[in-house]
Parts: structure tokens; sequence; C-alpha cells
């Protein structure tokens, strides 16, 4: 983790009709691993194929069919744990635990409780320049997706898809760190950016690929104080579990109105229910879905047909050794090498494929030009199409062409900008359509002293006024350049105009 200074943000306060009163919040994650096959079968995991079309037999648990751990997706959480700065515990297990939807052919998900993969590490969650909240993980554990239930196919029945069953998932599980709705939206926005550099996880989260059970409680001021120094959980309220979320909008709705319920209840005399409940974003409002479970509900045991998992310590090493640089990283080094702000650093980092495209723009090149013409020329117009960095039509190279006509003062920005709008809509070499279509930018200062002396001449009143207010020979600038066709060089003209006038 990348050591940078920080203030932490204040907690969410609510109001309540007797007193304030604090969140608490826990989020538990859970991140389809990128991965071809499934993992204890080698099942596709192609999302949007035919129903039940990805299903091998141990998936739908046929007698006899024993499961297979797939190596790549504990690479992959190894991959993960290690980006999180997290602790990878070299022996793991796997268990059962035991429920039964129609969706879950074997009656128990394989997964892990008592030994996870990855252990204790952290997430600097970002909540503006200079400002982040540093969210301990307690742990992270593998296990295997049930299928999906259908009920709007058929009045009378209900139907089974069992495409997902024993997808591999990771289940990111935080420490109560989280103080507000704008905090827990933030840290899953960072999770995925995380997830997504390091290729665990697709981050895909209208897929289903990236979810998030949502914890939230309500204390006193300084009772989570008190729960920091003791870590007893007693300080805290009782928490409730909103399940499923997969809309940041979403998660940050459901914690404002659950915070709003529980304080109703608690001022009202009551006591609030250890339950899951589920957020309808119609309604804007949670409901009950069952009480919650306990481990011990679930009667954990460990799984019968699978052998610890003994990893090595060389193992680990050799993929330590082949992370990429992630988000944090990228996001200091470019404020250092380009000379940019803290701001359109994050804008730039916040994809890994927007950073390659960034970084191949500036690179030999200005570096705060680099970032304006990428952030508010490209992506703004790419935000507009509703596509993203991988669909531009301009790339790196002609974007970084342009600059570099400028840079040799060939074109002007108005002139760039028309060659934008050529470059984007129809392609092409930037200096190869400069010169074709005769645009570069005029310097030969004869040919502008010219156009000032005869705009000069032919408005004398505009003159005297402009002797009396030397403000309004922008006014002049402007001419010459619209008589020009916009390709004077505009610091010439400036300093010509200004000359004149003042003589």
């Amino acid at each position: 983790m990348l050591d940078l200074s920080f203030e932490t943000p204040k907690p969410k306060v609510i109001q309540g009709a007797a007193q304030d009163w604090e969140l608490v919040i826990g989020l538990e994650v859970h991140a389809q691993v990128s991965s071809n096959a499934k993992l204890f079968s080698g099942a596709s995991t192609t999302f949007g194929a035919e129903p039940n079309s990805n299903v091998a037999f141990v998936d739908a648990a046929m007698p006899g069919m024993l499961p297979v751990i797939n190596e790549f997706c504990v690479a992959q959480a190894v991959r993960t744990g290690l980006g999180l700065n997290a602790e990878i515990n070299l022996m793991s297990a796997f268990d059962r635990k035991n429920y039964f939807y129609p969706d879950l052919p074997q009656g128990y998900q394989i997964s892990q409780l008592y030994h996870p993969i990855v252990g204790e590490g952290e997430i600097l969650v970002d909540m503006g320049p200079g400002v982040a909240r540093r969210v301990r993980i307690e742990r992270i554990h593998l296990e295997q997706d049930a299928g999906k239930s259908i009920h709007d196919m058929d009045p009378h029945m209900s139907f089974v898809d069992l495409n997902r069953t024993g997808v591999a998932l990771m289940e990111i599980v935080s420490r109560p760190d989280i103080r507000g709705p704008e905090e827990a939206a933030a840290y899953v926005v960072k999770l995925r950016q995380i997830l997504r550099y390091l290729g665990t996880c697709d981050g895909n989260m209208q897929n289903g690929s990236l979810r998030a059970d949502v914890n939230v409680s309500i204390c006193e001021p300084g009772a989570y104080e008190r729960y920091q120094e003791t870590q007893d959980f007693s300080h805290l309220g009782t928490r409730c579990e909103i399940k499923n979320m997969n809309s940041m909008r979403f998660i940050q709705a459901a914690i404002e109105y659950e915070a709003r319920r529980q304080i109703k209840i608690v001022e009202g005399g009551g006591k609030v229910d250890q339950e899951t409940r589920l957020y309808d974003p119609d309604k804007g409002e949670t409901r009950s879905m069952r009480s919650k479970e306990e481990a011990h509900d679930y009667r954990y045991f460990p799984c019968p047909d699978l052998l610890p998992l003994e990893i090595e310590q060389a193992w680990v090493d050799d993929i330590a050794a082949s992370l990429p640089e992630l988000p944090d990283e990228k996001k200091a080094r470019f404020v250092t090498d380009f000379g940019i702000t803290e701001y359109d650093a994050s804008v730039l980092t916040a994809e890994a494929e927007n950073a390659a495209f960034f970084e191949e723009v500036a690179r030999g090149r200005d570096g705060k030009m680099a970032a304006n013409w990428v952030i508010n020329e490209l992506f703004g117009r790419l935000k507009k199409e509703d596509h993203d960095i991988t669909e531009s039509p301009m790339s790196a190279a002609q974007l970084g062409g342009i600059l570099d006509l400028i840079a040799k003062g060939d074109i002007s920005g108005k002139i760039a900008k028309d060659l934008f709008e050529i470059v984007y809509t129809e392609g092409g070499d930037p200096a190869g359509i400069v010169e074709a279509r005769g645009m570069k930018q005029v310097t030969d200062t004869g040919a502008i002293e010219a156009a000032v002396d005869q705009i000069i001449a032919d408005n004398p009143a505009q003159v005297e006024k402009a002797k009396e207010n030397p403000k309004l020979a922008g006014w002049f600038v402007g001419q010459v350049m619209k008589a020009t066709g916009g390709k004077a060089n505009p610091k010439a003209v400036n300093e010509i105009v200004a000359k004149k006038l003042s003589s």
C-alpha cells in the first residue's frame, strides 16, 4: 500500500428526533473470479449463454461427481490478496455451508469459514484531494456461486438456470470501518478499480460479477471510538444486512433509508432485530427478507471431498512479482512525472486502459497539455457518445500528433480543435491533414502585420476607443483572426496589435 499523507474524514452524523447518531458500515463484496472455468469444474463461465448450457456433472450434483480445485482461481485469489496488501495463508481449507435453495443442487455451498485463503489487508479509499479513509479487510475467501431462480416466465411455475452454479467467487469482507453512505460507495468503487487493474474480476455489476452485502448499524457519538480501543462489538448497534446491492447509487440510498429506519425504532423504545433485508429501488426502502443466520445455522463442517489447500511461498512470490502498478502508485507517479493535479491523475487512473492511453499521449510531451486534451476533449466526447476508451476512434498516436503540431507552432489551439474533429470523425494522420487542407498556422509576422494594419485603417473610431481603454484591443485581435481564417499565430497577433495601438 502506498504510504500517502491524508486526513481521515469525519463520520456521517444523522439527526434523530432525540439525539444525533453515527453510522457504522461493513461490506461483504462478492467478486466473480475472472476465469474461463468454474471453481471445481471445467464448465464455461461465459455470461449470457443459453440457460443450463454451462453445467458440468459436478455443478449439477450428479451422484458420484467430485470437485477438483481450479488452480487458476486460487492464483487469482492470491493475486487479489497481494493487491490489497493482505496476508496470504499458505494453508487454507474448504467447508460445506448447508442451506437449501432450488438453485443450489448440492444442498450446500463449498466455501471457506475457518481457514480462508487470504487474511487481513487494507484499502485506502479516496474521499477527495488529501482526504481518505483506510478500510481494513478482515479476510478474503473462495466459494462457489449458486444458480438463478426465474419466477417471471410462467404464472404457475419457477425455473432454474444453473449456469452460474459453481462459478468462483471471492468474498471480500471488510471491517466495520466505513462511516457513511458516500464512503461505502467510494469503497466499492476503489475495490472494483483495484480488481480490474489486477485482472482478477471484471467488475461488471450489471452482469452480477460484483455485488455487495451492506451491513448497517447506528451508534451514539463516541461509541465507535470505544469499539476501536477495545474491539468490543457491544459498543456498536445491532446490524442489519442489505443483500445483493449492485449499484453505487442504490448502496447510498439503501444505507440512508436503513439508518433512519433504525433510528426511528431505537428512539421509539424498540429494539432493532438482526436480520437480512432487501432494498426496493422503486419504493426507496428496505424490507425484511429473513432473520440473520449465524454460522451455526449453516452447520458448517470441513468439506470431505477436498483436501486442505497448501501453497508454497515461492509460488506466492512469483505471483507478487507479476503484479501491475496499482492505482495509488500510478496516480502518485502521474502527479510527479507529468506535473498534473491530483484530481486529473485520479480521473486518468480510474481505469487501467485510460491510464495507458494517457501515458502514451504524454510520453515526451507536455503532461499538463496532454491531460487537458485527453480529459476534456477526448473523454468528454466519448462520454457524450456513451463510449469508453477502448471504443475510441482516435488513437493515442493521433492525439499525440495533434499535440506535436501545437508544440511546433504549426497550428493554434482553435485550429487544433478543428483538426481534432476531423481526425475523430474521419481518421487520418494529423500532420498530413494539416498540410493537405491548408490548415497550417500563419507565423509570417509580415503577413500578420499587414492584416492588423488593414483592420486598424478600416476602423478609426474603434482605434480611438481602444487607445482610451486598452481592454478593447481584444476586438482587433478577433478581427485579425477572422480575417486570416483563424490561422494567424494568436501570440504574434496580440503583440502586433498592442504595438500598433500604443504608437
